[in-house]
């Protein structure tokens, strides 16, 4: 019975050998922005696309917009703990942009290397935001009871902070503000916003789930660099009703084009691609989408992918 015992042993302790080996964090310095896009798919479950989220690294603070799924993992394989993400800011409350919300919420508050929160989970977002985190705490009741009486997990690490935001600024923390924009997803999806972080004179935006949306140019005019979803289909797939429903409710690539053109960020990113297809008839490609963007705009841009990062400086966007 012993040797059981001690495969069991070797096995827990090689477990928590792995998460300390694993948890070197990367230097950012508190002077720092520093962007990095954690999912830039839809729901489309891709393996290479993860869901929607964007980590921001300013001022020495963590801020999460949006957390899709996978958003967990991704945190995690840049080498930063889970229970340092100060914020979680949510654009709209679809269901590819909150999925890995619980996934946050209760790995963060577990006591391996990769999680240890110390203090709540502090959410911002729409209104609803604070019922999806009610419902989130009853459902996963049990878990949460058993492992403060099973593991000694501290209570007040799972719990929640939520404020539900209206347009303007919602956080300031020194020289780091984050200012909610209203954006238009649809008539009957509202309030959507996209949100932009500013910090030391420099500032990205990052649209959120929209139709092209003059309010965002607006708020987004002076952005050093601008995160803006994209979705577009074949012309085959545009007659048939639900594909115009999805279409109808984001931004094509010529639209995003224009956009940029307003704007003027020193880099304009495509991200959140909803790249549509149909029996016989495939997705238009990421490069499609590049070129018809360059129909209405020809300065500085990317194809977002899975853990790209940008470091912002005062005179320029430098892609890692």
């Amino acid at each position: 019975m012993l040797r059981p015992l001690f495969i069991l042993l070797t096995s827990i302790a090689g477990f928590f050998a792995q998460a300390q080996a694993q948890s070197k964090l990367p230097s950012t310095q508190p002077q720092e922005f520093r962007v990095t896009l954690l999912g830039t798919g839809s729901p489309t479950p891709s393996m290479t696309r993860f869901g929607p989220g964007v980590l921001i690294q300013a001022g020495g603070k963590h801020l999460l917009i949006d957390s899709g799924r996978g958003t967990t993992q991704r945190i995690w394989q840049l080498g930063i703990k889970l229970g340092l993400i100060d914020a979680v800011f949510i654009t709209h409350l679809h269901s590819d942009h909150v999925v890995g919300l619980p996934d946050l919420w209760l790995t963060g508050w577990l006591e391996p290397n990769y999680a240890q929160r110390n203090g709540p989970f502090v959410l911002y977002g729409p209104k609803g935001t604070q019922q999806l985190m009610n419902g989130l705490e009853q459902a996963y009741e049990w878990d949460i009871k058993a492992r403060i009486a099973d593991q000694g997990l501290k209570p007040e690490n799972i719990k929640s902070v939520v404020t539900e935001v209206n347009k303007g600024v919602v956080y300031k923390k020194d020289r780091l503000t984050v200012t909610a924009i209203e954006v238009d997803h649809g008539d009957l999806l509202k309030p959507a916003f996209g949100y932009r972080i500013d910090y030391d004179n420099r500032s990205v935006t990052i649209s959120g789930d929209t139709r092209y949306s003059e309010n965002l140019i607006k708020h987004a005019m002076g952005s050093n660099l601008i995160i803006h979803q994209v979705a577009a289909a074949k012309e085959a797939l545009l007659k048939i009703p639900a594909i115009k429903v999805i279409l109808d409710h984001h931004t094509s690539p010529e639209e995003a084009g224009t956009l940029f053109s307003k704007v003027k960020p020193q880099l304009a990113v495509f991200y959140h691609f909803v790249l549509l297809a149909g029996p016989g008839i495939p997705p238009v490609t990421e490069k499609e989408v590049f070129e018809l963007a360059r129909k209405t705009y020809s300065g500085p841009m990317v194809i977002g992918e899975d853990l790209m990062t940008f470091q912002i400086e005062k005179d320029k966007v430098i892609q890692k």
